[in-house]
């Protein structure tokens, strides 16, 4: 049986990347978004068939008593542009906590915050400490930021400012940028504050958007409340790994970057009683929903950090577990350790060899060519990924984050 998983986690991590690949061109990346959110195009993938719709009528392709399951992280403005006294530019990328770790705490805390940061235009940063200007209430206060440590592909900055009171949550406000994808190849507009962010983003700490999710509206909410589609929320915050190109030629090469996942015991409970199978809004919900199941199976295996999942720990775990009985564990798991959060971290690739414990469907748009995004749509629809995407290509769909929506149901893979 150990052999048996070890042979198919080495047929996954085998898997070259060049063939994960197709022709984009830069005139289908959508550089806006529709005036509408609802309005975009949305491809359905059932059963080996493809078919066209708009996605506010979404609600028609999805059975009555389907759980779909949103991530509702908030985007926050990570992008901080410097400028020193000889008007060379320097720009922090915000990208996790370090001090306080906690995102909650560390959006909270007034007069300093330290975070690991992405650089640009480092070398004009050899020394010294950095300043901006903002303003409250017609009044004039700084910002700033002061180089602590180097670390590995990032550096660790400590921000500092003087006003009492306000949070590090409410300086990112007055001085940060939305930090929209780089192939956008364009400067963040006023508009991009509103739309890329869901209309249920609630928690703050993603650096990208949970894109799949900007499709919807309280009308499209409302048509699937009254035909008794439920929906259940968890927070996985996104980091700028989801832009990691995959460099290494085989995909066991790739090292996938950590993002961090919060959830109540009442949504855990929740989505496993679901009677009619779960969607999954967007790939940061399927990471998150599979990841869970795998911590609960570490819990119940009695393996070291639970509330951790490496790379390709899922590939290597027992599979025999109900989702009933890996997210029962983790509520025991709260239960007994007093936490009414379940704060943890996953590094999961899901790729082809991939077995789906929690999901039967995903709510997405279409992604990079050569991305871990598309090794994970290929690993819930096969080979018709190719198939999906060229009828996108030739039917005049927009792709990325700003784009055009799929819904895509699981197709069983025989042998």
């Amino acid at each position: 049986m150990e052999i048996n998983t070890e042979n198919k986690t080495l047929e996954t991590q085998q898997i070259e990347i060049a063939n994960f690949t197709y022709d984009l061109p830069d005139h289908r990346i959508a550089k806006h978004p529709l005036q509408n959110r609802d309005l975009s195009k949305l491809l359905i993938y059932r059963n080996g068939e493809i078919n066209e719709s708009v996605f506010n009528q979404l609600p028609e392709e999805i059975e009555s008593g389907t759980k779909m399951v949103y991530n509702n992280t908030k985007v926050i403005q990570a992008r901080l542009i410097f400028h020193k006294e000889t008007g060379a530019r320097v720009e922090i990328f915000c990208l996790e906590p370090l001090n306080p770790a906690d995102y909650n705490l560390a959006f909270q805390a007034t007069q300093k915050s330290t975070w690991k940061c992405i650089v640009g235009n480092s070398k004009k940063w050899k020394s010294g400490v950095l300043s901006m200007s903002f303003f409250v209430d017609e009044k004039e206060y700084q910002l700033q930021a002061e180089r602590i440590q180097l670390l590995e592909g990032a550096q660790e900055i400590q921000f500092s400012w003087n006003h009492e009171e306000l949070s590090f949550s409410e300086v990112l406000e007055q001085t940060g940028k939305i930090p929209i994808p780089p192939y956008l190849n364009r400067d963040t507009e006023e508009g991009d504050l509103v739309r890329y962010q869901t209309v249920y983003s609630k928690f703050e700490g993603s650096v990208a958007a949970p894109t799949a999710g900007l499709h919807f509206t309280d009308k499209v909410f409302a048509e699937m409340d009254a035909k008794g589609i439920e929906r259940e929320e968890l927070t996985l915050h996104v980091g700028a790994g989801t832009f990691k190109p995959v460099k290494s030629d085989q995909i066991g090469d790739h090292e996938m970057h950590t993002e961090h996942i919060q959830v109540t015991a009442e949504s855990l409970r929740s989505i496993a009683a679901t009677k009619n199978g779960v969607i999954a809004v967007g790939t940061t919900s399927v990471r998150t929903l599979e990841s869970l199941y795998w911590m609960g199976v570490k819990i119940l295996t009695k393996a070291e950090d639970p509330k951790l999942l490496r790379q390709w720990e899922a590939y290597q775990l027992p599979k025999n577990y109900t989702v009933e009985e890996s997210f029962q564990a983790i509520c025991a798991y709260m239960e007994e350790n007093e936490i009414s959060l379940f704060n943890a971290a996953t590094q999961i690739i899901i790729a082809p060899g991939y077995d789906f414990k929690v999901i039967k469907g995903l709510v997405t748009n279409f992604h990079q060519p050569q991305s871990t995004l598309l090794l994970l749509i290929s690993a819930l629809v096969g080979e018709d990924w190719r198939k999906i995407y060229q009828h996108a290509l030739d039917n005049e769909f927009r792709f990325l984050s700003y784009g055009d929506s799929s819904l895509l149901m699981k197709r069983e893979i025989v042998g």
